[in-house]
């Protein structure tokens, strides 16, 4: 982007943003514009171009560019600080780029859309999902992969599906993403978990586990994890794979933030199975588009019929609409330049948080450290309850997560708060980390007070 370029898009989101440019208001002529700055015409379109992808303005053709009816302040200028939200940074989505694909989808579909479609979806996009998946060194065939609406629909299944080993229980992690633990007590199912941390989980442990609790299946965040941000090595990721492979569990991988990854050479479990006991759940939610409810499942051929059994009486078929535009997406080569740009972003701002936790938290504090996805933990002094301070940070429009819902019930703990970068902007992170500091430290001296004159 030019200096002009860079100039011209500035002042005009200054202007919306100080209320000198009203909503449906007309901007400037392209050639007052380009006499105000001095510049090409062209230099104006391009910036009039950057606006319109930001959904700031409008063309009305032979008329000129308008302000968008609906625009409210962006997320960077609202005084909320927002490290609970979990969904990508809509600064982030690719609205025009999918817009194409789908008009080009409807197009393609239109006899499909309103009939009910293959209920392991559309072969063309099993098949685009495999080539991606290739990039993240899980090599399959179309035939192994279901469509599913969203990985929250392939968990819920997966904990309700018997499993070919016979198996009744399911292990998780503590703590994990609470969507996961919602279908467990949905479905009343015997529940076991083992504690991780940055250092991982005590692998003498799951052997104890595997062996003696009768293991349907255990499901493993192994990258970027919800709510810790921690990563697996591979060497950790190889044994976990043998331990299933000799007792006889099944591994669900929810890899959904592996995408992130910047470690070429980093692994998925999918990867080291020769036995076929890993399941590997691939989603488009939290790097792409949440509401387009698709995601892909990679499962073992002996479980594919049953599995389909099960979707067939959730919902018949996902979106054929959404799988339509998916696959045109993912074609285009549009996927991998998105992924591409979002990584750095993310891993930018994980940085950012960082820094200002190891500059501002209280002494006391420990946080999480991961590379880079979209979470860090932070545990607090024990005297400080995470709920209380999630309260009051709220009171001030900033908003974590006290990570309750994230542990099982004898796994519960006051102590730990989640802190999400995807919807925060770079602007306030420090400044966001600086309040959660100073009211953990109020928190602190307060309970210590009250505790001096017992």
């Amino acid at each position: 982007m030019s200096t002009k370029y860079k100039k011209i898009v500035e002042e005009i989101k200054n202007q919306l943003t100080n209320g000198t440019l009203a909503a449906g208001s007309k901007l400037p002529s392209v050639r007052q514009l380009s006499e105000t700055f001095s510049c090409s015409k062209n230099t104006v379109i391009k910036a009039y171009s950057e606006l319109e992808k930001e959904h700031l303005v409008y063309a009305i053709p032979q008329s000129g560019y308008y302000i968008v009816n609906e625009f409210a302040l962006s997320a960077e200028d609202s005084t909320i600080v927002d490290f609970l939200s979990a969904g990508p940074d809509n600064h982030l989505i690719p609205y025009l780029e999918f817009q194409h694909c789908l008009n080009q989808a409807i197009e393609i579909y239109k006899k499909d859309i309103f009939t009910y479609s293959d209920h392991q979806g559309f072969y063309s996009l099993r098949t685009e999902i495999v080539k991606n998946l290739q990039d993240s060194q899980v090599f399959t065939d179309p035939d192994r992969v279901v469509i599913v609406s969203g990985s929250q629909q392939a968990i819920h299944l997966l904990t309700a599906l018997p499993f070919p080993n016979g198996k009744k229980n399911i292990l998780i992690e503590q703590p994990t993403y609470f969507g996961m633990i919602e279908s467990l007590q949905i479905h009343q199912v015997s529940t076991f978990g083992i504690e991780l941390s940055m250092n991982g989980i005590d692998l003498d442990r799951l052997e104890y586990i595997f062996k003696n609790n009768n293991i349907k299946f255990f499901y493993i965040i192994p990258r970027f994890h919800n709510p810790l941000g921690h990563s697996y090595t591979n060497n950790e990721k190889k044994k976990i794979v043998e331990l299933a492979n000799k007792y006889d569990v099944y591994i669900v991988e929810d890899d959904f933030l592996g995408e992130l990854d910047r470690n070429k050479k980093s692994d998925p479990l999918f990867s080291y199975d020769t036995s076929g006991r890993v399941i590997y759940i691939k989603s488009f939610s939290k790097v792409f588009l949440p509401g387009l409810r698709i995601a892909g499942v990679v499962l073992p051929k002996i479980m594919i019929n049953n599995f389909l059994r099960y979707k067939f009486s959730s919902d018949f078929n996902s979106s054929v609409l959404s799988q339509g535009a998916l696959e045109i997406y993912l074609k285009s080569g549009m996927y991998k330049s998105h992924i591409k740009k979002i990584k750095e972003v993310y891993f930018h701002r994980m940085q950012l948080l960082k820094s200002a936790c190891e500059e501002l938290l209280p002494e006391g504090t420990h946080y999480t450290q991961p590379d880079s996805g979209f979470y860090l933990s932070i545990y607090l002094p024990e005297n400080v309850s995470a709920k209380r301070l999630a309260f009051l940070l709220s009171e001030k429009l900033i908003l974590i997560d006290d990570a309750d819902r994230m542990f099982l019930t004898n796994y519960k703990k006051d102590n730990l708060i989640r802190l999400c970068i995807s919807q925060v902007q770079d602007h306030q992170i420090k400044w966001g980390v600086k309040m959660i500091a100073e009211t953990i430290t109020l928190l602190s001296n307060k309970r210590n007070y009250y505790y001096s004159l017992l």
